[in-house]
């Protein structure tokens, strides 16, 4: 058999981009792979796109090798996405076009954060250099507060993002204890309810909420919520309730698409569910229509779970900084292109591990929070979830209650 022809090293520059939904820790990949990339010499420059593959088309080019360590660690615990962030799907101009401006930089590494949409335009770049013959490495650094990539035990983004709304649910739940009615909260998450099971970590006491949770993977019934919710107010005399942004029908139309007005779609056709408060509208009004509860209020977390400064998991911090490296030294050492997944290592302690996945693999489509993660009544998570990701998000804070209180009566 013939030995097989030793590889040799591509020697180039290196162009990172950021895409999507930014969060707390994607920074954390970003300054990861920048570190990395300069202990080895077969990069000689690294630059940044600003706003994605929009950057790359307009040449709007930083050199991130002038940034200081010092610099790039105070970057790296900063919210949101330093280069900037876009939601475009390549088409087969743009990529003739990224194609040239490659060439034009000699750029031979290219790295590129973000969720299932984002891998969806690494694959589309990658395979199109296939066709070119370009010799080059490609690679999708994974990014999502909806924790909904294919191949990832979990992602970095949700970790924070998950302890953003775990501690927002702490909170209004003693809001809602101390005025009781009814309190909806909207969470962001189209296909997976990762993000809004997260509330369920609130909980300290028996009585606490959220007391229900709906989740995109179980079909939603108006008449099964207002049934739902004047029991708990019922055994209670108060309701806080966790609703994910995509929950759908039966049919799987979702219910903000279905009951209101708007259709706006993004260049990947999702349908826009962010930046509204129609669904929380929606559900209260339903409640205030069809009950004698009269104190029903409704809050849309929206954009505020993705980049709180202040709140992050160490975990997720991690981890993200971890994906970042690991993309780097396999572009560079395994001669490969592909995504970083994370995956978790079996045993009761938290531990994971870090493998190259193809980009196929974790390109375009999403996963789903298992069966097993979700009560038989379909308003709750169970037990399986919480042991999940009470790890990934880390601690949170303490709340006690006065034990001591007498009531007089007149």
């Amino acid at each position: 058999m013939a030995a097989k022809k030793k590889q040799k090293p591509i020697v180039g520059n290196m162009l990172i981009a950021q895409s999507g939904g930014p969060t707390v820790v994607i920074n954390q990949s970003l300054v990861g792979a920048v570190l990395e990339a300069k202990k080895h010499g077969e990069i000689k420059q690294v630059y940044g796109a600003l706003h994605g593959i929009q950057g790359i088309l307009n040449e709007e080019f930083v050199n991130l090798g002038r940034e200081s360590k010092a610099n790039l660690e105070k970057v790296a615990v900063t919210p949101s996405s330093a280069l900037g962030s876009v939601r475009k799907k390549p088409t087969s101009e743009d990529c003739a076009e990224i194609f040239k401006v490659l060439q034009k930089y000699d750029i031979r590494y290219f790295f590129y954060i973000g969720g299932n949409d984002s891998a969806e335009t690494t694959h589309i770049i990658n395979e199109e250099a296939k066709k070119n013959k370009y010799e080059f490495r490609c690679f999708h650094i994974c990014k999502t507060i909806d924790n909904d990539l294919r191949e990832n035990d979990h992602t970095p983004g949700f970790g924070s993002s998950a302890k953003f709304v775990a501690s927002a649910f702490m909170g209004d739940n003693l809001d809602n204890r101390a005025l009781a009615g009814v309190k909806i909260n909207i969470i962001m998450g189209r296909h997976a309810g990762f993000l809004t099971a997260a509330s369920a970590l609130a909980r300290v006491y028996p009585d606490d909420g959220p007391h229900l949770i709906y989740l995109p993977e179980v079909a939603f019934s108006i008449p099964k919520f207002i049934k739902d919710v004047k029991a708990v107010h019922a055994k209670y005399g108060r309701c806080v309730v966790a609703v994910s942004e995509g929950i759908s029908d039966s049919k799987g139309t979702a219910i903000i698409a279905k009951m209101s007005a708007s259709k706006e779609v993004d260049s990947h056709g999702n349908v826009q569910l962010s930046g509204t408060g129609a669904l929380g509208d929606i559900l209260a009004n339903e409640i205030k229509a069809k009950t004698k509860i009269t104190r029903v209020r409704a809050d849309t977390f929206g954009y505020l779970q993705r980049s709180f400064p202040g709140l992050w998991s160490e975990a997720d911090a991690k981890e993200a900084r971890a994906v970042g490296t690991q993309a780097v030294r396999c572009a560079v050492k395994e001669f490969s292109s592909g995504s970083i997944a994370i995956r978790r290592a079996p045993g009761k302690a938290y531990k994971v591990t870090y493998k190259r996945v193809p980009l196929k693999n974790v390109s375009k489509d999403t996963q789903h929070m298992p069966a097993k993660f979700i009560n038989k009544d379909g308003n709750d998570v169970t037990q399986a979830f919480i042991d999940y990701a009470r790890p990934i998000v880390g601690k949170l804070p303490e709340i006690g209650r006065l034990k001591n209180i007498e009531v007089k009566k007149k």
